[in-house]
């Protein structure tokens, strides 16, 4: 069995950082995009003492810590999470994250996938 997952096309790993599209969202969070027909993955990493920008999209959105913790942001409340939690975000709902003194890693996953982030670049998109 190797680990080289050059041999496919469809076989991913979290931790190759030359795979997916990259998207710098804002300061200290970045991401790498894994586009399907009817589902998105974004790998996401954000800095310590970072927050993201406070936002919202029509897509449904959720979300599962790999690594560290972070603040969670969603309709008006702050709650603390760790490696393990997830959450769900409908389309519509403002939300954000922060994190303290460790970097947190967050898979996020799209449905359908946002048309914006079909692309590598920046920002949240409209």
């Amino acid at each position: 069995m190797t680990d080289d997952t050059t041999l496919s096309p469809w076989l991913f790993n979290l931790h190759d950082d030359a795979q997916g599209l990259k998207r710098e969202l804002t300061k200290g969070v970045n991401t790498r995009i894994f586009v399907g027909d009817n589902v998105m993955l974004s790998v996401v990493r954000i800095d310590p003492h970072t927050e993201g920008t406070l936002h919202s999209h029509p897509e449904e959105q959720w979300g599962v810590i790999l690594e560290g913790e972070c603040i969670r942001i969603q309709d008006g409340q702050e709650i603390p999470a760790k490696a393990g939690d997830f959450w769900c975000t409908r389309g519509g709902v403002e939300h954000s994250v922060r994190t303290g003194d460790k970097e947190c890693v967050v898979l996020d996953i799209f449905s359908p996938p946002r048309e914006e982030y079909k692309k590598a670049g920046s920002g949240y998109g409209e």
